[in-house]
């Protein structure tokens, strides 16, 4: 039995139908060109009868009759005169046709001569790195269409670019990191400096987003901030770095800002922070920022290795075991919290075998602040004694289960003298202050994804916690209260977190607390603990 051929669709059709929908289409648009006064018209007569309407509406009762005998006289002069209709219905018409015209503002379609002047001096600068001799078909050429290249772009205020999506080569090195820094320098320079800009590369669509970022705020002290116990401000970012924003009160002002919130605890995978920056830069006022937030539910031990006194008005106050500022005050405060953490961990291990919470004296958090500990190992070398940091190997690697967090805060020039554990167990990383890129890098383990400003205020700069991403950092201005430089504003910020001041009890000793022999068992036995644990 023989198949019957399916019918086919003859090619005439399909072109009818597409000729078909051309001619109505031109139609339609020849249509409304010619029909577009008597269109004006209309919209413009239906605008006046609602503004009619609107205005007959907001009329109280007792007016209408006086208003419908006014408008009825205006009506019969009109009727009376000569050629008054006429020029009734040409004035109604002209109204009509003023208030339907168009009023969207006309957009321009380009940039202007500045801002062409602007792309095409960009588009020029990067043809030596996006271009290649092999290439037969070159997307960045001198002299060639800018347009083909930038997919978007945007322009300030000033005439600078603000954002620019750039379109490069697939052969362009997009993966290293010598490539990509050319090319983010290059677009700082031209771009205009004394911004911050955030470069987005998309390696699978071969594309670069640069973006113009607003300078963070820099007007927020001190102040008790929401956060949970276990939780620390580490300052404030951009909106898009974070997914969480707290209330924060600048002088009358009250708004809400995004922050870098540091987690310590037992479930934190980053227990232990290092801030490094250069001088001035506000690593000290981090660390005065974190005792200040940390006191209100921890025991803190600050070891101030410069000697210039920034801790002083945390001496003798409630929370504050120690402020050390010389090296045989030091050594004896960290060799207490190395022996403490030993014992936080004995007696916890021991609660747990037993089927127990852990002791009272074991749940209150502890906090070692050092800053600047390099310049005491110095001394300590000086003076063949032991360097503070290795009594800090203890408290480092046993310390998230203790409860004892270690921060340490140092500068550039002193990183070499940091030792391998400090390095090693301390995963949140701060750099504040103006640094090269091989410095961030070598602080935050990458490059930051946005550029620097030359002059950066205090407390700026970048955080990293762990292996996540690299965040944009203002620290809260947290200055010294007895500093004469203070402005009085954000001294009475500071004296107000301030704990009370306690005075030692007679004959106490000035010891930070007395060490037991069970106590003394040494790092041996406490990885022992931590493993049977």
């Amino acid at each position: 039995m023989a198949r019957r051929p399916l019918p086919r669709i003859t090619n005439n059709g399909n072109d009818r139908i597409v000729r078909g929908r051309e001619l109505a289409r031109s139609a339609a648009e020849n249509a409304t060109d010619v029909l577009h006064p008597l269109i004006t018209i209309t919209r413009g007569l239906r605008r006046l009868a609602a503004a009619g309407r609107h205005r007959w509406s907001g009329t109280p009762k007792d007016r209408r009759g006086p208003l419908l005998f006014l408008l009825a006289s205006i009506v019969l002069v009109v009727a009376f005169l000569p050629f008054g209709p006429l020029l009734a219905t040409i004035t109604l018409m002209a109204a009509a046709a003023w208030h339907g015209r168009d009023r969207t503002a006309s957009r321009p379609t380009g940039p202007d001569e500045a801002q062409t002047k602007r792309l095409e001096s960009l588009y020029e600068a990067l043809v030596p790195y996006f271009s290649a001799p092999e290439d037969p078909a070159p997307l960045f050429t001198h002299g060639g269409d800018w347009a083909k290249a930038f997919v978007s772009y945007a322009f300030d205020g000033t005439g600078r670019v603000s954002q620019l999506t750039i379109r490069y080569p697939a052969y362009f090195t997009d993966g290293e990191a010598a490539s990509r820094a050319r090319i983010e320098q290059l677009l700082h320079t031209k771009s205009g400096r004394g911004r911050e800009y955030r470069f987005e590369w998309d390696e699978e669509g071969n594309q670069l987003t640069v973006t113009a970022l607003p300078p963070l705020p820099a007007d927020i002290a001190a102040q008790h901030f929401v956060t949970a116990p276990g939780e620390t401000v580490l300052g404030f970012t951009d909106p898009a770095g974070v997914q969480r924003t707290l209330p924060v009160t600048s002088g009358t002002d009250r708004r809400d800002v995004p922050p870098v919130v540091w987690r310590t605890g037992v479930r934190s995978t980053e227990p232990h922070l290092l801030a490094v920056g250069g001088p001035g830069s506000g690593t000290t006022t981090l660390l005065r920022s974190i005792a200040l937030q940390t006191l209100r539910h921890s025991d803190v031990l600050i070891v101030e290795g410069g000697g210039t006194g920034e801790y002083a008005c945390l001496a003798g106050r409630a929370g504050v075991l120690a402020v050390e500022c010389d090296l045989t005050g030091a050594l004896a405060g960290l060799e207490w919290a190395a022996h403490e953490t030993e014992r936080r961990l004995i007696a916890m291990n021991r609660a747990r075998q037993a089927g127990q919470p852990p002791p009272d004296d074991t749940r209150r958090p502890l906090w070692l602040l050092l800053d600047r500990p390099t310049v005491l190992g110095q001394l300590a070398a000086a003076d063949g004694r032991r360097d503070p940091q290795s009594l800090l190997q203890v408290p480092l690697r046993h310390g998230r289960a203790a409860g004892v967090t270690v921060v340490v805060a140092e500068q550039f020039d002193g990183m070499e003298c940091l030792s391998d554990p400090v390095r090693q167990h301390t995963r949140a990383r701060v750099a504040l202050g103006t640094a090269s890129a091989a410095q961030l890098e070598a602080v935050l383990g990458t490059r930051p994804p946005t550029t620097a400003t030359a002059d950066m205020p205090p407390g700026r700069g970048y955080a990293r916690l762990g292996t996540g991403p690299v965040h944009r950092l203002q620290v809260p201005a947290t200055p010294d209260p007895y500093d004469e430089a203070t402005s009085e504003a954000h001294r009475q910020a500071v004296l107000s977190l301030l704990p009370e001041r306690i005075a030692p009890a007679d004959g106490e000793p000035s010891d930070v607390t007395d060490v037991t022999a069970e106590d003394r068992a040494g790092p041996d036995a406490v990885a022992k603990v931590a493993a049977e644990g």
